[in-house]
């Protein structure tokens, strides 16, 4: 097992460079962050230079991607690569330097660290809630299979699946948030009139003073885009769950242990339900990146202080460097849920051996 994980984190090495390639090239593809100068006639030419100067984007496109990955800079080719205590450099993504915003200046590993914290409250949440949810709702459905929880969980599976989330998030707060009921808040992650904005010495200042308040106040404002996330994400995962279970429970193993008297409990988790967990480790393991990057759509429906959120102002700013690094932090941690996927094969299934 040992020998694998070591080979594996090896093969990533080429793979994660290829992704660094590919986003790069991705993020110059949809314009220069200086264009958005252009139509202001109070800049002129020289200043948009200095601009571009400033940020290195006058650079040839491979001395970019050579400062960014971090085997350019003051030092010489791949001496720069090398760990700073060995006399190499300090800059780029290979020395856990992402860079600086261009929106704002400031250290995009400094931004994502702030905005890490509440997606992680958020996306943690709903994806216990979810996957606890899914799990046991469609082992349920498997075991009373046409059975009237089976039908409902279907329909509600067809619906749920269908509902675009944007529109979901946005229904929720059109009944729960506004006249007659104002059950919860439309949005945001505490409440600003009384508690300071999250993240801030302020907050924790005061979270140390009133922390059930605080925790109280917070959880209002998950309970709908926790709701949102896990309405979408129980509909597939369930009838993922279902499906694999139903093909476990008909297997000859199943048969016989029922034919030798093994009691149903027993056999449904002991045998069905151990096989049946294979093909569910891989799509639950594909969705752990989401606890990081965050849900684009249902954290700027909610204005939930996020990844996800992040990600899109980023956009509309041309911030090369912040999306870089989120999408350099969601392609690390694709690879490494695989990894672990792979990994929990051999936990639950004794005979997989690597």
């Amino acid at each position: 097992m040992i020998k694998y994980v070591v080979r594996r984190f090896i093969q990533a090495i080429p793979v994660l460079f290829l992704i660094t390639v590919i986003t790069f090239l991705l993020m110059h593809v949809q314009g220069n962050p200086a264009d958005r100068f252009a139509q202001n006639t109070h800049i002129t030419a020289e200043q948009i230079a200095a601009f571009k100067h400033r940020w290195g984007l006058d650079d040839p496109l491979l001395l970019q991607y050579c400062k960014w990955l971090g085997v350019c800079g003051d030092k010489p080719f791949l001496l720069n690569a090398l760990p700073a205590a060995l006399g190499g450099g300090d800059n780029g993504i290979l020395h856990g330097d992402l860079g600086y915003s261009i929106y704002d200046g400031r250290l995009v590993t400094s931004i994502l660290a702030e905005r890490m914290l509440p997606t992680l409250i958020l996306t943690s949440t709903a994806y216990v809630i979810w996957v606890t949810i899914a799990l046991l709702a469609g082992v349920y459905a498997a075991v009373k299979r046409y059975s009237l929880f089976d039908s409902a969980l279907t329909i509600f599976n067809y619906v749920g699946y269908s509902l675009p989330t944007f529109w979901l998030g946005l229904m929720l707060i059109t009944f729960f948030s506004i006249p007659p009921l104002q059950w919860f808040p439309t949005g945001g992650m505490n409440d600003v009139y009384i508690v300071p904005a999250f993240g801030t010495a302020s907050y924790w200042a005061f979270f140390g003073q009133n922390p059930l308040f605080s925790l109280l106040d917070m959880g209002r404002h998950l309970v709908l885009p926790v709701l949102t996330l896990v309405t979408v994400s129980i509909a597939g995962d369930s009838r993922f769950v279902r499906s694999s279970m139903l093909d476990s429970l008909n297997q000859d193993y199943v048969k016989t242990a029922r034919a030798k008297g093994v009691p149903e409990r027993r056999v449904i988790l002991r045998h069905a339900l151990r096989n049946a967990l294979l093909p569910v480790i891989t799509n639950i393991g594909l969705e752990i990146p989401f606890l990081f990057t965050g849900a684009i759509v249902t954290e700027t429906i909610f204005a939930w202080p996020g990844m996800g959120r992040q990600f899109i102002e980023s956009v509309g700013h041309v911030d090369y460097p912040v999306l870089m690094g989120i999408l350099l932090i969601a392609s690390f941690a694709i690879v490494m849920a695989n990894l672990l996927a792979d990994i929990m094969y051999a936990v639950v299934d004794p005979r997989v051996k690597y």
